[in-house]
């Protein structure tokens, strides 16, 4: 039950979620000169993605001068890959070097937000109780940061340690310890590496084998350093060429013939790194490369080398107290169990413990119900005054979701500006304006290699992909560089007016 407040503040803009979107968009209002702004956050920190995923070996897989904000460069990233640590220090150095610390509120998670009508702004009600008015709510939470739990019969009865990779336990000794892990994603393919020298004995099971690419793993030597701080133009011009290396993988993913050149080079990778003929076998997808997301290591597979690593492809039965059972009747101790599995991903169901009321009380969970849609990914029919960053289908495949979140939060900041302009007081896209987009969207997605017949987090339940950027990231940027006024509605004094 949420505790009784009587608390309640008021703010021009309310941005919930204090991670990349969070700080790109505080600090792009600030530069703006509008001051009068919150960030709520439900932790007791900043970071979001790179503050929960501290587990060993995590790292990006966008290149380091790609996954920092373009007003806020950091020139000596230590390497081409960063780790995560070196995420999460840049991040909190944004944090403190634009003086946020007196717009943030910590420990204060949303849980309600209600448009009113009449007012033409936002109730946003938090966990303590507290009530928020604000005319405009960014929501900056990010589509991965709640944890995937799959359910395995017998999980109540297992007396060993548990923990999502997420939520890493650096307390637990893993040394000599007998270890399952579950699945083999972004997050499964960097943790098994750093661990399996520690084990006694470590099971991976493998439901769906995923496509890994070499990682770069080069770093920075100190004169690159010392040429990205002095001159910037050096900076822009190797973060560009990274841009456009990046963007040319859009042409096989568009065009799903070529991907099967890149498909036998990743082919001969697993085979020149695993020894075992029949475990490169198992470690090679049935589906077409770039269909589910494709993920870098040079450590992965050579970790299937090791005696005391055993990949397990049987599907999981069920947990006894100190052992795990596949269907094919064996069972194997263990002591710890380790969920790589992900985060859950359709919003109508990372939403849940969040109630969003726009115009005549519709819920958002309910106008997503049969998939999310929105335009551009910022903003939604009915739901004025509220904008999302990386909302439905502007995540990427292929290049840093930094660029689009910039990109988005320039939008949102000329759409503020507009209602300040007009002397009106919220904005709201047209319905016919959303549902061309979309319609166009979904166009686009066909004959790509993301719809070529395998199941994928960017899918929801039916195949429709509601997650992914179908196409260069360049022409999302001029798409979002200057809003189109007629796209929207304005709204002051009861009245409709058009933003033409």
């Amino acid at each position: 039950m949420t505790p009784i407040s009587s608390e309640q503040q008021t703010t021009k803009v309310a941005i919930i979620g204090s991670g990349f979107g969070g700080l790109a968009a505080a600090i792009r209002l600030q530069q703006s000169n509008i001051h009068d702004f919150i960030i709520l956050e439900k932790a007791s920190d900043v970071g979001g993605t790179w503050r929960e995923n501290q587990y060993p070996g995590a790292a990006c897989d966008v290149q380091s001068h790609m996954y920092s904000l373009s007003f806020a460069p950091k020139t000596d990233w230590s390497k081409r890959y960063a780790d995560a640590a070196e995420i999460f220090d840049y991040i909190k150095g944004l944090f403190h070097d634009y003086h946020l610390e007196k717009h943030c509120q910590f420990n204060q998670e949303v849980v309600s937000a209600q448009y009113n009508e009449e007012k033409l702004n936002w109730q946003l009600v938090l966990k303590t109780g507290k009530k928020i008015q604000a005319q405009f709510v960014i929501f900056a939470s990010g589509p991965l940061h709640v944890p995937q739990i799959p359910k395995i019969k017998g999980i109540e009865k297992f007396k060993g340690e548990v923990f999502h990779s997420s939520q890493w336990n650096h307390n637990y000794d893993l040394n000599g310890k007998n270890v399952a892990s579950i699945g083999t994603g972004g997050s499964a393919i960097q943790y098994v590496p750093e661990i399996a020298a520690k084990t006694k004995q470590l099971y991976v099971f493998q439901r769906t084998a995923a496509w890994i690419i070499p990682r770069d793993e080069r770093s920075y030597h100190r004169l690159d350093k010392k040429l990205f701080g002095q001159f910037d133009w050096y900076r822009k011009l190797h973060r560009a060429r990274l841009y456009w290396s990046n963007e040319s993988r859009v042409v096989p993913i568009v065009q799903p013939k070529l991907m099967k050149y890149g498909q036998k080079l990743a082919e001969a990778f697993i085979k020149f790194q695993v020894k075992d003929k029949e475990i490169a076998k198992k470690l090679t997808p049935n589906y077409v490369m770039g269909c589910k997301r494709i993920l870098i290591s040079n450590k992965y597979f050579p970790t299937f080398n090791r005696k005391n690593v055993e990949l397990v492809t049987d599907a999981i039965q069920e947990l006894t107290e100190n052992s795990i059972i596949t269907k094919d009747g064996k069972e194997r101790p263990i002591d710890c169990l380790i969920y790589g599995t992900g985060f859950i991903t359709d919003p109508r169901i990372y939403l849940k413990s969040f109630d969003c009321y726009g115009e005549n009380g519709v819920e958002l969970k309910d106008v997503w119900k049969d998939g999310a849609e929105s335009y551009l990914g910022i903003s939604t029919k009915k739901f004025p005054n509220l904008f999302q960053l990386l909302g439905p289908n502007t995540v990427l495949g292929h290049n840093s979701v930094v660029f689009m979140i910039e990109s988005q939060v320039n939008y949102i900041l000329q759409l503020i500006k507009l209602v300040v302009k007009t002397e009106t007081q919220a904005i709201v896209v047209r319905d016919k304006v959303q549902d061309a987009f979309n319609d166009r969207i979904q166009e686009q997605l066909k004959g790509t290699v993301w719809q070529s017949g395998c199941v994928s987090w960017y899918q929801q339940d039916g195949g429709k992909n509601f997650a992914l950027w179908p196409t260069y990231t360049w022409k999302y940027w001029l798409e979002t560089k200057k809003v189109n006024p007629a796209d929207y509605q304005l709204l002051g004094n009861n009245k409709q007016f058009s933003a033409a």
